[in-house]
């Protein structure tokens, strides 16, 4: 077969497409290097992709090392576990593989195409041969890449994101956790107390000692007791669940008795709308797919009226004749679609997420404002309760007991009051929580550790 074009030719064509094809690989590690950063920046903690049995045996042994005899020590261990075992992440991780692919297959040269025919008259063959290339996709190929590159970015934007928000919903939930192991703790100390008291007014009852109003009082204290441990102790598995789910693992590990003690003070965070701005990435990823839309908005229209332009060679054999050689060019005429509805949903599109864009902004200063206050209310709340509320009615109780070693007052007055402060330490544990879930919506709402955005806060 005698070719197209001349070697050298050819050979300088063939050169030229394998030196542009090679300048569009797939990384090896997808991209997710610049995820991981992020999150180290941010979370000191860094997400893994578990993409190879091998991968997925390091996480695992990771795993059991932040699980020491089956006990969650921390909220930041707990973060680390979800950022490599948690599976919603490592599903969503798979969208940086496609933005990649389509990243590289945006940088490659389309292929050629080559058709032949063949056809014979009696002794007569007559042999045509093409090979063509679609010119416009060349011509709009550095314009496409850009488009793709913006793309990838946005995917790792937002999949930094997602990983920021799933440490935060780690914490809050091994906050929410801890709280009903330990509130249910004490509701079994209520509970024991409480079945005591109920005994007692039984027995005095039988001896004439007490009324059976006191009896009945007590009776219904103890039912209402039994009945709130039972909704606490669900409350409790609920928890432990919804924070197994997270972590990826099962529900059996151990976790403290307690909540951290309470910050002894909290700094005010300056200008909590221009950080929430600066660092919030699903803002940074809005304002990229916006920059992206522009490019291919351009593209749109610099394509209105022709987009399939093809150049191709061709040979003729013909028996008994010299060969014909020449080129073709294929072209799409603008006679019946004048590229107007592309332009038009181009330019809806672009004004869609230029609307998205404003609309994640003011989204993100709304949500730092309400999260500051909230972690202030909620810390001034939990302080009140720490070094007020509680020790009051301590000093309370102490008080009453001594009356009542005095007989100035009788057993059921002391157990009403008893009952009045278990309500209180309820109420106290139930606000260092509220405290602790408010400070990682904070940091969510933020982009960020509270801790770099306010230095003069003290952390446990």
């Amino acid at each position: 077969m005698i070719p197209i074009v001349s070697r050298p030719l050819r050979a300088s064509a063939l050169a030229a497409c394998a030196l542009l094809a090679g300048c569009a690989q797939l990384s090896e590690d997808g991209g997710f290097g610049g995820v991981q950063d992020i999150s180290a920046a941010r979370l000191g903690a860094a997400p893994a992709w578990n993409r190879t049995p091998e991968e997925t045996r390091r996480s695992q042994a990771r795993v059991a090392q932040l699980l020491p005899d089956g006990r969650l020590g921390s909220a930041d261990d707990a973060v680390r576990i979800a950022l490599i075992n948690n599976p919603e992440l490592q599903a969503a991780f798979a969208e940086l593989g496609v933005a990649e692919a389509d990243l590289v297959q945006a940088g490659r040269l389309p292929n050629p195409g080559f058709s032949f025919a063949r056809t014979h008259s009696g002794d007569d063959i007559k042999i045509e041969r093409s090979l063509s290339l679609g010119l416009m996709r060349l011509v709009t190929m550095p314009t496409a890449a850009r488009i793709e590159a913006r793309r990838f970015e946005q995917v790792k934007l937002q999949l930094a994101a997602r990983v920021l928000a799933t440490a935060a919903q780690t914490r809050q939930a091994w906050y929410r956790a801890v709280a009903s192991q330990q509130g249910l703790a004490y509701q079994e100390q209520v509970g024991q107390a409480a079945e005591a008291a109920h005994e007692l007014a039984a027995k005095m009852v039988e001896r004439g000692n007490t009324s059976r109003l006191d009896a009945s009082r007590e009776h219904l204290f103890y039912a209402e007791t039994q009945a709130r441990l039972q909704r606490v102790r669900r409350e409790a598995s609920q928890d432990q669940e919804a924070l197994a789910r997270l972590l990826g693992v099962a529900p059996t590990f151990r976790l403290p008795e307690r909540l951290p003690e309470l910050p002894a003070q909290i700094g005010p965070v300056a200008d909590v709308e221009r950080l929430a701005m600066q660092q919030r990435l699903d803002v940074q990823a809005a304002r990229t797919e916006l920059d992206g839309l522009r490019d291919s908005l351009g593209l749109v229209r610099a394509t209105r009226f022709v987009n399939v332009l093809d150049l191709g060679a061709l040979r003729t054999s013909e028996s008994g004749k010299a060969p014909e050689i020449g080129y073709q060019v294929d072209i799409e005429i603008p006679l019946f679609d004048w590229g107007q509805a592309r332009v038009a949903k181009a330019e809806a599109i672009y004004l869609q997420s230029a609307n998205r864009l404003a609309a994640a902004a003011l989204d993100a200063r709304s949500q730092a404002r309400l999260a500051w206050r909230e972690r202030q209310d909620a810390w001034q709340v939990a302080r009140s309760y720490r070094d007020d509320i509680v020790p009051l009615r301590r000093r309370m109780s102490e008080e009453n007991l001594l009356r009542y070693n005095g007989m100035l007052i009788s057993v059921f007055e002391l157990l009403a009051d008893a009952r009045e402060q278990a309500a209180a330490v309820n109420a106290a544990i139930e606000a260092e929580r509220d405290f602790w879930i408010a400070d990682a919506g904070l940091q969510l709402a933020l982009g960020g550790p509270v801790s770099a955005a306010n230095p003069q806060g003290t952390r446990p």
